[in-house]
């Protein structure tokens, strides 16, 4: 893996991490935590790093390259939702940090892929260590779960709402 330094702009960089400073020697330290416990994957145009509906334990940043993000519909049609690239400080897998629920998404490489993991068993044990690292990224897990709420409760107001007007002028 790179070393700390070339690797701790990036991470700061990350939503997860954006609370922490590099110019903090607490924040440094925690984040130095944080990179002892990553490791690196390699993957190949193609290869799926995450698959929906799969268990899976690990959180990732793209550090290089390009992945799509997709998901199944209950017919089992494919929907791109999302072509992402390392230069927008992306992360997946997030959720598995605090839960072990299946993937709800594919995420798949379209180009060769580098990419910064971090297991949720060495994520917590990173949090007994060091609370504040737990508190800040919970916080934002916490408020990033809280948007997706509200928004997919702003999308079932409006499909019900099409719908309800749909059936109500073919009557």
């Amino acid at each position: 893996m790179d070393k700390f330094e070339d690797v701790l702009p990036k991470l700061v960089q990350i939503q997860l991490f954006s609370d922490f400073c590099i110019d903090d020697e607490n924040d440094c330290r925690i984040l130095r935590a944080v990179y002892d416990n990553m490791t690196v994957e390699n993957y190949q145009k193609g290869d799926v790093i995450i698959e929906e509906g799969k268990f899976g334990d690990m959180f990732y940043i793209l550090y290089q390259g390009k992945v799509q993000v997709y998901r199944k519909t209950p017919a089992g049609d494919k929907i791109a939702l999302a072509d992402l690239s390392s230069d927008m400080n992306i992360f997946f897998g997030e959720t598995a940090l605090i839960s072990d629920d299946p993937r709800t998404a594919t995420v798949k490489a379209i180009t060769d892929c580098r990419c910064i993991a971090l297991s949720s068993t060495k994520f917590l044990e990173v949090c007994d260590r060091e609370p504040l690292l737990g508190y800040r990224v919970l916080l934002h897990l916490a408020q990033g779960m809280a948007k997706t709420i509200r928004d997919t409760n702003s999308d079932k107001a409006t499909l019900y709402e099409a719908l309800f007007s749909e059936i109500e002028s073919g009557v």
